[in-house]
């Protein structure tokens, strides 16, 4: 599920976003 949203997004968003999902994990 997550990685379907996070694929979803922009190369600019996903790098973003997973390092969020990495910090808050």
């Amino acid at each position: 599920m997550l990685k379907a949203g996070i694929v979803g997004l922009p190369n600019v968003g996903k790098s973003t976003l997973f390092n969020a999902v990495t910090r808050t994990r």
